[in-house]
C-alpha cells in the first residue's frame, strides 16, 4: 500500500471509498444521506426580478396618475385586468360601487398634522425629528413634462367606480383565503409610480408567480387592486361592505366553490420605494436610498384583532429575514391611512410600505408624495430594489401561510 494511503488510514479510506470497517473487518457500505429539499418557497421568490417589477411599475404608468373617476383610471383598471388574465389568474371580477365626493373640507388639509406641532397621526404615533409640509399638488403647472400635464388633465366626475381582482385557488381549503392588496389609484399631477404604482405591481408580480401552473397552495389568495384610496379608502371600504357577509358560503351549495372565501388575513402594499432617510435641516432630501432602508410592517395597536395582526406582522419580518435579499423589515404598532384599516377590525390586517405611514411619510419623508415629481424616471435601481425586496418578503411569508409547493 502506498504511504500516503498508510498515513492516511484505513478509516478515512474506507469513507473516501464509500464503505465502513466493522470490528471484526468487515466492509459495510455506507448509506448516502438523504437529499435535502428544495424549498417550494425559495425557489417561488426566486422567480421574482428586478428588470419584471420595474416593467409593471412602468405599464402603470403609462395612464398617468391613474385618479379615480377618470377615463385613464378606468382604462388601467382594464390593463390590470387583461394582466391577471395574461399571468392565469383565476375567478377574475370586479366590485362595483357609487362614489359621490364631500363637500370640500375647509382649515388645515390632509398631511398638515405635524407641521410645527405635537399632533399625533391618525392611528398613533407623534412625529418627531426634521419635519418638511406635506400636502396634494393641485396645480398642473408644476408638472413640467407637457405629456404627463395633458394625460393627467381629464378631471374627476362623480358616479360607478371599478376595481379588480383575481384569486389563486386553494387546493386544501379553498374556502379560506388571505387577501393582499394594493390601490391603482392616485393624483398630484404626476404618474403615481410610487404611490402607488411600486404597490400595484407588488401586488399583480405576486399573482403571475402564484398563479404559475405548477403551484400548488393550501389556502387561496386573492390579490385586489383598489380603487379610490386617495378619497378615504372607498374601494376597500366597499369591498368590506359587500362581500364581508358573504365569507365561506358555498354557491352553488355544494359545488365546492366559494366566491367569497372565508378571510383570513389582509395585507396591503402602499408606497414601497423611497426610504432615502429624514430630511435634512434645510429640507432637501439625500439622492441615494440609505444603506439602512428597511420594509415597513406594521399592525395597529388599537385594532380590535391587533393581538393577531401583530403575530402576523412578526411571520412577515421572519419571512423577509429568510427570503429577502437586500433590505431588513421593521415591524411597527402605528398602520394608518391605508386599505387595510377597514379590515383591521375583523381579521389580522397589516400594512407594508416603505416607510412608518405616521410619524415619517407624514413628515416629509417622501418628497414625492402626490407630487408631479412621483414619476417613474425620478427613482433609481436601488430604489426598485426596495420594492423588490417588499414583495420577497410578502411572497416568502404567503408562500409559507399557505403551504406552497410545486407540482411535479
Amino acid at each position: 500500500m502506498p504511504q500516503h494511503v498508510t498515513k492516511l488510514g484505513m478509516g478515512a479510506l474506507s469513507i473516501v471509498l464509500g464503505f465502513m470497517v466493522a470490528p471484526n473487518g468487515t466492509r459495510v457500505h455506507a448509506q448516502t444521506p438523504p437529499p435535502v429539499a428544495a424549498d417550494p418557497v425559495a425557489t417561488l421568490v426566486a422567480r421574482l426580478d428586478l428588470d419584471h417589477y420595474k416593467a409593471t411599475v412602468k405599464g402603470l404608468t403609462q395612464f398617468g396618475d391613474r385618479r379615480q373617476g377618470t377615463d385613464r383610471n378606468r382604462a388601467a383598471v382594464d390593463w390590470i385586468e387583461a394582466q391577471l388574465k395574461s399571468y392565469g389568474c383565476t375567478n377574475i371580477d370586479r366590485i362595483k360601487y357609487q362614489y359621490q365626493p364631500p363637500p370640500p373640507a375647509t382649515g388645515r388639509g390632509r398631511g398638515a398634522a405635524g407641521r410645527g406641532s405635537t399632533d399625533r397621526a391618525v392611528g398613533g404615533g407623534r412625529p418627531r425629528g426634521v419635519r418638511t409640509p406635506t400636502g396634494v399638488n393641485t396645480d398642473p403647472m408644476k408638472q413640467p413634462d407637457p405629456k404627463i400635464r395633458a394625460l393627467d388633465s381629464q378631471p374627476t366626475t362623480p358616479g360607478e367606480r371599478e376595481e379588480v381582482y383575481c384569486t389563486a385557488v386553494g387546493a386544501v381549503h379553498p374556502d379560506e383565503m388571505y387577501i393582499v392588496g394594493g390601490h391603482m389609484d392616485g393624483h398630484g399631477w404626476g404618474e403615481a409610480a410610487n404611490d402607488d404604482g411600486s404597490g400595484t405591481a407588488l401586488v399583480m408580480e405576486l399573482a403571475r408567480v402564484l398563479s404559475s401552473p405548477d403551484v400548488r397552495l393550501d389556502h387561496s389568495v386573492r390579490f385586489v387592486l383598489w380603487n379610490n384610496e386617495e378619497t378615504g379608502l372607498n374601494g376597500s371600504r366597499a369591498y368590506v361592505e359587500q362581500r364581508k357577509d358573504l365569507q365561506g358560503k358555498e354557491d352553488p351549495p355544494g359545488s365546492g366553490k366559494y366566491p367569497e372565501p372565508r378571510w383570513i388575513a389582509m395585507i396591503q402594499h402602499d408606497m414601497m420605494m423611497f426610504d432615502h432617510g429624514m430630511p435634512h435641516p434645510d429640507g432637501t432630501m439625500s439622492k441615494e436610498q440609505r444603506p439602512e432602508a428597511d420594509v415597513n410592517v406594521e399592525f395597529q395597536s388599537t385594532a380590535k384583532m391587533a393581538a393577531q395582526a401583530q403575530a402576523l406582522a412578526w411571520t412577515f419580518a421572519a419571512a423577509n429575514e429568510k427570503y429577502a435579499t437586500d433590505y431588513p423589515a421593521a415591524v411597527g404598532n402605528h398602520m394608518t391611512n391605508t386599505d387595510s384599516t377597514p379590515f383591521m377590525d375583523l381579521v389580522p390586517a397589516i400594512s407594508v410600505r416603505e416607510n412608518e405611514r405616521g410619524t415619517q411619510i407624514g413628515s416629509g419623508w417622501d418628497p414625492q408624495w402626490h407630487q408631479p415629481t412621483d414619476v417613474f424616471t425620478t427613482y433609481s435601481d436601488k430604489d426598485f430594489r426596495l420594492g423588490l425586496n417588499a414583495a420577497q418578503t410578502t411572497l416568502g411569508a404567503i408562500g409559507t401561510l399557505t403551504g406552497a409547493t410545486l407540482k411535479k
